[in-house]
């Protein structure tokens, strides 16, 4: 079959949306026909060289949609199942899988590393040239093929393009929360950087009934967004000093939970300051390959500080994504609140000039 992607041809360029031939799905793997795509930050650090890729490629790792064929072998899933993309597909057997770790899984990591399937080709073409996966995903594409432990069935009733959103932003900023952090009610929250991802770890601030709650950004429509999600206070380091506010609002001691969610060293180590002795500092924001940050050991020592990582908050995917779905549907998780703009597939540029310029929460790619 042919169909539309937005493929990433070269580094630091615009993708382009190519017409593009499909394979049929092969042993354990399912065709889905993309309804809903998210503009994430992590797709622009692979097209702007900071992660790497084999190009060309299909980005796209946050979205759902409908499955429209499955490979021998497929059982959990048949035609005209809604489902929601795990760009950290797992086994469900290894040690990680087995502990509730799932997003540690190495399974999906040939995929990842080569951009081709388990059988070392691409499902991709173009004239007679392969077009590589990206994360195992690649749903900035009207239709993809994807590992069948690469998806969740979603309820039927849930709207696909909000549901899309559960696939990385949102699990992953408030699972920071819930799941990597374990934040407790009455317990200080910083959160550093509030794009689509930090929004989602203010939001689970809220949901878990922490407090104070301090949001920081220098775009004041995203400190906006953060208080309509929860936060309690904002900061705007452009205009006052961050470590001076936060003491301020902790008794002079620091927050107990600070979590950076840009991907940069020196917001890093803003927020292991601006962290109590004893608190917990969470790196949740994307670095670029080779980042490194400077680290006094003996500071380290004294303060009894924890420096902390997640990836995909640190979620047990099968068994929390469908426990965020179900707060949706109570109305205690917001999703509608976090799609700002919704664009074609045509416009899938558009959508990453406006998250760098901070005018959008989140734009959704509609197919």
């Amino acid at each position: 079959m042919r169909a539309r992607a937005a493929v990433l041809t070269e580094v630091k360029k615009p993708l382009e949306i190519w017409e593009v031939d499909i394979d049929p799905p092969r042993e354990g793997e399912v065709l889905v026909r993309v309804v809903a795509a998210g503009v994430c930050h992590s797709d622009l650090h692979y097209i702007q060289g900071d992660l790497e890729a084999v190009l060309p490629a299909v980005p796209g790792h946050e979205g759902a949609g409908v499955v429209e064929a499955v490979g021998s072998g497929v059982t959990r899933f048949q035609p005209g199942d809604p489902v929601l993309f795990v760009f950290r597909a797992f086994c469900g057997q290894c040690f990680y899988c087995l502990n509730g770790r799932p997003a540690l899984c190495d399974f999906s990591n040939p995929i990842r590393r080569t951009g081709r399937m388990f059988d070392g080709t691409t499902r991709f073409h173009r004239d007679g040239q392969d077009v590589h996966h990206i994360l195992g995903v690649s749903c900035f594409a009207e239709y993809t093929v994807v590992p069948e432990q690469g998806l969740l069935k979603l309820p039927a009733d849930v709207p696909l393009d909000r549901a899309a959103l559960v696939g990385c932003g949102v699990t992953t900023g408030v699972g920071a929360v819930l799941f990597a952090a374990g934040v407790r009610p009455g317990e200080s929250v910083l959160v550093i950087g509030c794009g689509g991802v930090g929004l989602n770890v203010v939001q689970g601030a809220a949901l878990v009934g922490a407090g104070p709650i301090i949001a920081a950004d220098i775009v004041p429509q995203k400190l906006e967004w953060a208080r309509q999600l929860g936060a309690t206070h904002t900061v705007n380091p452009k205009e006052q000093d961050l470590l001076e506010a936060v003491r301020s609002l902790t008794e002079g001691r620091g927050a107990d939970y600070a979590f950076e969610v840009i991907g940069r060293a020196e917001t890093i180590q803003q927020a292991y300051a601006a962290t109590r002795k004893g608190g917990t500092m969470v790196v949740v924001g994307l670095t670029p390959m080779g980042t490194a940050i400077p680290l006094d050991p003996l500071d380290l020592l004294r303060s009894e500080k924890t420096i902390k990582g997640t990836v995909y908050g640190s979620a047990n995917l099968p068994r929390d994504i469908p426990r965020l779905i179900e707060l949706y549907r109570l109305g205690q998780l917001k999703l509608d609140e976090l799609i700002s703009r919704r664009l074609r597939l045509e416009e899938i540029n558009q959508g990453f000039e406006a998250m760098l310029a901070g005018s959008v929460a989140r734009s959704i790619i509609v197919l």
